[in-house]
């Protein structure tokens, strides 16, 4: 496997194959058939909308990670640091206490100006966890939000799809175009796409101040927690 070589911030091994190919991916793949064909048939073999959204998280999860491997990795030989899955250093634990704060606090505000047009941010996964708050089930939903998806939402859209576009682009452009594709794929749940746009902000801002992708992964994973613990109290 080769290491990175480059400035991450500079220059990729990759060009535009890859990345139409994971966009296609995750546009084509997860968003139209994963989420709107095999979602519902998960609903309907479980019955329980908490366990067939967990069953799509994790189905989503492993075809986009092997989607990594085999078309950004692999045929390149590349190693899995090429995406960010590197060390940081112990000054960057500042860095993930400021963007956690920022990001819970800037979540807070985004949700409050927007329930004034009637938004909610109740769905069917948050619904069916409310109804039976088991430790199982509550154990389930915060493995899966707090782990499996910021692991592999920020190899995905930090670690291969905000690096492409830094080498490219201006880093605001990155950021802000990452962000939104970050916000689009979590199409149907519209509710939350105003602060999942602000997360994937803070996500990105991680990365790039760290260059690994563990400090997105964390701020994720903490935010994605808690929600989920103040879900099982409201």
């Amino acid at each position: 496997m080769k290491t990175n070589e480059v400035n991450w911030k500079e220059q990729d091994h990759w060009g535009l194959k890859e990345f139409v190919l994971l966009m296609l991916l995750e546009f084509v793949v997860v968003i139209g058939c994963i989420k709107f064909v095999v979602w519902p048939l998960y609903s309907q073999w479980l019955d329980n909308d908490l366990y067939s959204g967990t069953l799509m998280g994790l189905t989503i999860a492993v075809v986009l990670i092997l989607g990594v491997y085999f078309i950004a990795l692999r045929p390149k030989k590349l190693s899995w640091s090429e995406v960010g899955i590197r060390a940081f250093s112990k000054s960057d634990w500042k860095v993930i206490f400021i963007l956690t704060i920022v990001l819970m606090v800037g979540a807070t505000i985004v949700m409050v100006l927007t329930s004034f047009i009637g938004n909610t941010y109740e769905n069917s996964k948050t619904e069916a966890l409310q109804e039976n708050a088991t430790l199982f089930n509550v154990l389930i939903a915060f493995i899966v939000a707090a782990i499996i998806s910021p692991i592999y939402e920020e190899i995905f859209y930090r670690g291969f799809l905000y690096r492409w576009l830094r080498t490219r682009i201006s880093i605001v452009g990155a950021i802000l175009l990452s962000s939104l594709i970050f916000t689009v794929i979590h199409i149907p749940t519209y509710n939350v796409m105003p602060v999942n746009f602000l997360s994937g902000i803070i996500f990105a801002l991680a990365y790039e101040r760290t260059g690994s992708i563990w400090p997105s992964v964390i701020i994720h994973g903490l935010t994605n927690g808690i929600m989920v613990f103040l879900t099982v109290a409201g």
